[in-house]
């Protein structure tokens, strides 16, 4: 998997830990670097971290499942991506009027993480090598969550559905094209 595919699934996967900064940074009364960098840590550390438990987890899978690999990614990216766009049109704010304390953060960091963990699965059927596409993710969920505080802080829930859609419209077009690239190669 090339570079620019990873770094497409990263933006994808970071949309959902990226509107919840948002939430987070209308919500904070006193918003401090330290806070945003707090946030930004604790999502991009766990975006970072679930895709190679997924890997690992796939690995044990992989031989089982060689001959429909393609279709479990395309499977897995459809219906997390399917899930961010449903979820984009009944988004309530997880943090409203509530101070963020570390266990609420925790609980927030997992929850926006459980779609790289499925992406680390999918990984693993089409042999990607995990390390360097977790660093990837897990750095650019941390940027985007930064930004997505200080955003949140200045202008407040005015796009917050529309970038959880886009996550998952990438990821739905990141899995067509995993399927449509190796029904091309076996044909």
């Amino acid at each position: 998997m090339n570079l620019l595919s990873i770094l497409i699934i990263a933006v994808g996967l970071a949309m959902d830990a990226f509107a919840v900064s948002i939430t987070c940074g209308l919500t904070l009364k006193r918003l401090k670097i330290k806070h945003a960098f707090t946030i930004a840590l604790s999502f991009g550390f766990f975006q970072g971290v679930m895709p190679m438990i997924g890997w690992l987890t796939g690995v044990g899978f992989r031989n089982f499942i060689y001959n429909i690999d393609h279709w479990i990614a395309f499977g897995l990216l459809v219906v997390i991506g399917g899930k961010m766009i449903y979820e984009s049109f009944k988004l309530e704010s997880p943090v409203k009027n509530r101070e963020l304390s570390w266990t609420f953060l925790l609980l927030l960091s997992v929850a926006t993480s459980i779609d790289a963990f499925a992406v680390g699965l999918s990984f693993s059927f089409l042999k990607v090598e995990i390390i360097t596409p977790s660093c990837i993710i897990g750095a650019v969920t941390f940027i985007l969550s930064m930004i997505g505080v200080v955003i949140g802080k200045k202008v407040g829930h005015l796009s917050e559905r529309k970038i959880e859609a886009f996550g998952g419209i990438i990821l739905i077009l990141i899995g067509i094209n995993i399927l449509l690239t190796h029904l091309y190669q076996n044909i």
